[in-house]
């Protein structure tokens, strides 16, 4: 059965499929990254797991996989399939691809950005699926996203489309790592509400989902740092869908999970404050965390794809 390898290259995890034509999952494994080994142990790790699945699959399914797909966190040069860098990873510079397709026997594979590939995922299969234009904002430590255009995730010039997290929502506020004061994440990320709530309750160890469950209970203090993120969250958005002008927002990521808690108000916020705009569907991101490698099956297939169809082009 032909198929592909799908990879998710994560910070502490990665998450594999093997992938067949119709995007069913023939197999899946999980590993850890290894990255207290420092960046060379990493990447050989992954290419460790690459050869396992490939003689997975040739055992399973009668032949090796076609084509690979992997998706990386950090700077990724898609184009040239370097890992450019992560700083959760320690490396730079690692011609992942070039390494990967000589471990898998020279087969082609694709490389790919985890957010973006992830909302290539949510946008052609997932809660995107059928919109010609969405933008994909997972909520985590930070604040990321994904625009897709007909079935494909731009990049930009210099792959850093889609930074939303980096839009300044607060001129003059929290300051930023990314040097900047008062940006997106620093107001409407998991990271930013869990770190807002841990002290306006005065418990440290509370996070997020603490912070949901005590606005689902009527809590005052945690319905006015909920309702802030909102806030903040709803002009980042309103900033994106004036520039962008998408069809579907999928918001995904650990604070998504707090579900209708954090849909119902969004929803109305980002209604109250457009104009002229047209009011996108918002909803939750429908994969979980296998996004990133379904994504990269996706990569993967339309690289095979392409490299078929122009083999049999006069």
């Amino acid at each position: 059965m032909r198929h592909v390898i799908a990879l998710d290259v994560g910070g502490t995890g990665m998450k594999a499929a093997l992938v067949g034509a119709d995007g069913e999952l023939l197999h899946q494994a999980r590993r850890a990254t290894g990255r207290e080994r420092g960046p060379d142990a990493v990447v050989e790790h992954i290419l460790d797991f690459a050869a396992e699945l490939r003689a997975y699959g040739e055992e399973h399914h009668g032949e090796p996989a076609a084509a690979a797909g992997v998706a990386v966190p950090g700077i990724v040069d898609a184009e040239r399939g370097i890992a450019a860098y992560s700083a959760n990873l320690g490396w730079r510079d690692v011609p992942l691809r070039d390494l990967l397709a000589a471990r898998l026997g020279g087969v082609p594979v694709a490389l790919g950005h985890d957010v973006r590939t992830g909302g290539l995922a949510e946008g052609r299969i997932g809660a995107g699926k059928g919109a010609d234009r969405f933008l994909f904002v997972p909520l985590g430590t930070g604040i990321a996203g994904a625009i897709g255009i007909d079935g494909r995730v731009e990049a930009g010039a210099h792959g850093f489309a889609g930074e939303i997290g980096h839009i300044v929502v607060r001129p003059g506020g929290t300051p930023c790592p990314c040097g900047q004061t008062g940006c997106l994440e620093r107001y409407a990320s998991a990271a930013a509400v869990t770190e807002a709530w841990a002290t306006v309750s005065g418990t440290p160890e509370a996070d997020a989902a603490d912070c949901a469950k005590a606005v689902t209970s009527g809590d005052p203090r945690a319905e006015k740092v909920w309702q802030e993120a909102i806030d903040a969250l709803a002009d980042g958005l309103v900033t994106a869908l004036t520039l962008l002008d998408p069809r579907t927002i999928i918001i995904g990521g650990g604070l998504a999970e707090a579900g209708e808690t954090l849909f119902t108000p969004l929803r109305e916020a980002v209604r109250s404050r457009i104009t002229f705009q047209k009011l996108p569907t918002i909803a939750p991101a429908a994969l979980g965390d296998t996004a990133g490698c379904l994504g990269a099956g996706l990569l993967a297939w339309d690289l095979l794809n392409h490299t078929d169809r122009t083999e049999v082009t006069p």
